[in-house]
C-alpha cells in the first residue's frame, strides 16, 4: 500500500501514473490495494505492483498480445520483464520499475501498447494515443 512505499517505489508509481493517465479515457482506481489503470469504466490496461504478499518487487503489469509475446519479452530481457503471479497465465507481463537504468520511454511504450490492446474501437478510430 502507498503508506508503506519507500521513496523509490513512490517515485515509480508517480511516473507510471503520469504515463497511464495521459492516455485517452484512462482513469485510476484501487484493485487489491494497489493502483490500477482502466479505460473509462472498462478494462484494465496497467497495474502497479509493490511488495505484494511480501515479495520485494516494484513493477508495472501490462497486457501483451498473449503467451508468445510475453515469452519473447522475458527472453529478450529477463532483468526487466517477468511472468507475474496471478496475471502471468493470462499473458500479462511484469516490468521491473526498480532498476537504476530503467528506460521510462520503453515503459511508456509498453503501457501504451497495453492500452491499445484493451481500448474500444471508438478510441482507436479517434486516433488513440
Amino acid at each position: 500500500m502507498a503508506e508503506q512505499m519507500n521513496p523509490q517505489a513512490a517515485a515509480a508509481l508517480d511516473r507510471l501514473r503520469a504515463i497511464a493517465l495521459a492516455l485517452p479515457a484512462a482513469n485510476e482506481k484501487r484493485s487489491h490495494g494497489m493502483p490500477a489503470f482502466f479505460i473509462s469504466k472498462g478494462k484494465m490496461f496497467a497495474y502497479f505492483w509493490h511488495h505484494y504478499h511480501g515479495d520485494d518487487v516494484t513493477a508495472a503489469i501490462v497486457k501483451t498480445s498473449g503467451a508468445d509475446e510475453q515469452a519473447m519479452l522475458i527472453e529478450m530481457d529477463r532483468d526487466l520483464y517477468y511472468r507475474p503471479p496471478y496475471f502471468g497465465p493470462s499473458g500479462w507481463v511484469g516490468i521491473h520499475l526498480d532498476r537504476p537504468d530503467l528506460d521510462w520511454d520503453q515503459v511508456g511504450d509498453r503501457v501504451a501498447i497495453s492500452w491499445e490492446l484493451v481500448a474500444p474501437r471508438r478510441l482507436l478510430e479517434a486516433g488513440g494515443r
